[in-house]
């Protein structure tokens, strides 16, 4: 069974070798590994061309990683899509597994796992799995990012093919905008419980992590899509609405540290359209007896005053 693994890669001399190898070494698959080089300037290109006809290299000028993701997998023929970020890498049996765990992925259009967690400091690394929830529904699983980072998930082609792949004009929470097309178009989920992707966190420079107001303002926007679709199948329940509810809060307490004035805004509008939620690991006890008393602002200055 082929499967086309791409990776999209801008300045990865780093780390680049070792995703690709990780590609190759991938076990019961032939694995096509499709690598577009995105304007790099560090000698990235030349390092992937070592590992000679083994690996198609694609060089172009920086268009961004979804454009090379849609080029990479537009020019693979494998049955199924394995996407990998350069800095990133695989363990052998990843594809396998899922496959294994899915019986071979027969009625499964996505099959996602769970990843390794890498965070890289001055001290040294660490790792931890991802945090899942499959036995909830798999809207509330994708409501509350439990739907893996991007290296986690295997695609079939046709899937990929039906809803267009990646949207080159998403700034941020890219995968999760990719999930959302898959889900509203109803397409089939499969969970594999075993994790085989690592995930690399090794910088704070990334958009998501340098903008969290504007993953919040585009992960509400996601949200919303969804709550809409489903109250319009009948199919929205009040665990979707709470859990986009905490989502909301937990946006809410993080735009709170750069901006109080927007946060408490944001607040007070998820509150009108009743999904806002002051519950979860953000909110103990005496952070809600404070809202209850002083509102999202007052409770945020003396959490704050209290720090």
């Amino acid at each position: 069974m082929k499967a086309t693994i791409c990776i999209p890669c801008h300045n990865a001399a780093n780390w680049i070798r070792q995703a690709v190898q990780s590609a190759l070494d991938q076990q019961n698959v032939e694995p096509e590994v499709i690598v577009v080089d995105d304007g790099s300037t560090d000698g990235s290109a030349d390092i992937v061309r070592e590992f000679g006809d083994r690996v198609t290299l694609i060089a172009g000028p920086q268009k961004g990683a979804t454009h090379a993701r849609n080029l990479a997998w537009k020019h693979g023929s494998g049955e199924w899509v394995q996407f990998l970020d350069a800095d990133d890498f695989l363990e052998p049996a990843k594809i396998r597994t899922q496959l294994r765990e899915t019986d071979g992925g027969n009625d499964a259009d996505v099959i996602y796992s769970p990843v390794w967690i890498e965070t890289w400091a001055s001290s040294g690394s660490t790792r931890e799995r991802s945090q899942t929830a499959p036995d909830e529904d798999i809207y509330t699983q994708w409501i509350t990012w439990r739907i893996p980072q991007t290296g986690g998930a295997l695609w079939r082609r046709s899937a990929l093919e039906a809803i267009g792949g990646w949207k080159e004009d998403q700034p941020c929470c890219q995968e999760h905008e990719l999930y959302l097309r898959a889900l509203l178009a109803g397409q089939r989920f499969r969970f594999a419980p075993t994790a085989g992707a690592v995930y690399r966190i090794w910088s704070e420079e990334t958009l998501c992590r340098k903008d969290p107001r504007l993953v919040a303002r585009v992960r509400t926007g996601l949200i919303d899509t969804l709550l809409a679709r489903l109250d319009s199948q009948k199919k929205l329940t009040a665990r979707h609405r709470a859990a986009a509810g905490q989502v909301f809060f937990e946006q809410a307490r993080t735009w709170a540290r750069f901006d109080l004035t927007e946060a408490a805004a944001y607040s007070a509008e998820r509150r009108a359209r009743g999904v806002f939620e002051v519950t979860g690991p953000a909110a103990p006890r005496s952070y809600r007896i404070f809202h209850g008393l002083l509102g999202f602002a007052g409770a945020e200055k003396l959490a704050r005053a209290m720090r």
